[in-house]
């Protein structure tokens, strides 16, 4: 990685050697969660704070896994325990953070652009951990090393991402790092849940599940983002279910047979996706979650390696 990065934001503000890199480091990382202690003193010394103001089960707690496997000290701040209920600015809020000697701050919020201000304005590292509809970049790394692991390359890999582009915050970082890596992409949705700001992007449109199934060897599945949704974007979730849900009988009358399923959690099940599938041989949906402490441990190590590299000297 870019030894004068001091943030990870975005999958954009990556170079595809740096997202390989980040993707290595995890390989080695995977080392010690396979020891029978799980714990490395690599990032004694260094402090960091989630600073979490929307829900989260698997990124907090994949972080917080990630920050005790690598024996850096950690506090939690949600909304309901920080001070921005009482009025107190979120600028504010992490400066006292900051001021309390902590080295990196993981930031999830719900508005697009939150940690690029706050990288703008403190000396510490900031993580983007989800910003509004913007970019998830750990999720898409974490993908990225689930697919490595996997296929072993990205050339010419035929990944459909199927179901609410438009409110995810996943599809944006995940394009971008499918691109750089040379993955083929193909998107699947109702034309109402495809963004503008697809067109950057090199991807194909499909709006048939069942012409988008041949051929894959990724099917990505995308919930609907009811909490997102300002208005309705389809005409009933009846409707969309019949005519975008991966059921096992389309699953095994259209897709290749070794085709494998991914999904960025939580899964809605009977909506997006069928039980059968979600738990079956082509689902790579827990190989997601466990990839993803591994890669929240290189980049932890990866963007704190300046301040060891002092701490030694």
């Amino acid at each position: 990685m870019d030894p004068n990065r001091k943030d990870l934001l975005g999958i954009q503000d990556l170079s595809k050697d740096e997202i390989e890199e980040i993707l290595k480091t995890a390989e080695s990382m995977e080392e010690i969660l396979k020891r029978p202690i799980k714990i490395a003193p690599t990032l004694r010394g260094i402090t960091v704070a989630n600073l979490f103001l929307e829900p989260s089960t698997r990124t907090l707690n994949s972080f917080v896994l990630a920050e005790k496997r690598l024996s850096a000290d950690t506090i939690n701040i949600s909304a309901s325990s920080s001070s921005v209920l009482k009025g107190e600015t979120l600028l504010d809020t992490a400066k006292n953070i900051e001021a309390m000697e902590v080295d990196m701050i993981v930031v999830r919020h719900s508005a697009p652009g939150t940690p690029h201000f706050l990288a703008d304005r403190l000396k510490a590292s900031i993580i983007n951990a989800g910003d509004g509809c913007h970019e998830h970049p750990t999720q898409a790394l974490l993908d990225l090393m689930t697919i490595k692991k996997k296929f072993s390359t990205f050339k010419n890999l035929q990944v459909a991402v199927i179901g609410d582009i438009k409110h995810s915050r996943v599809s944006r970082s995940l394009f971008s790092g499918l691109n750089k890596m040379g993955a083929k992409v193909t998107v699947c949705a109702p034309p109402t849940l495809l963004p503008l700001w697809l067109e950057p992007f090199e991807v194909d449109f499909q709006y048939s599940l069942e012409k988008t199934l041949p051929g894959k060897n990724i099917l990505y599945i995308l919930r609907i983002q009811k909490e997102r949704q300002e208005e309705s974007f389809f005409p009933s979730l009846r409707e969309y279910v019949k005519n975008y849900a991966l059921t096992y009988e389309k699953l095994e009358k259209f897709a290749s047979p070794d085709v494998v399923i991914m999904h960025p959690g939580p899964i809605n099940r009977g909506i997006e996706i069928e039980s059968r599938i979600a738990d079956s041989k082509y689902s790579l949906i827990l190989d997601q979650v466990t990839s993803g402490v591994a890669v929240r441990m290189s980049i932890l190590y990866l963007l704190s390696k300046r301040k060891l590299d002092g701490l030694k000297n």
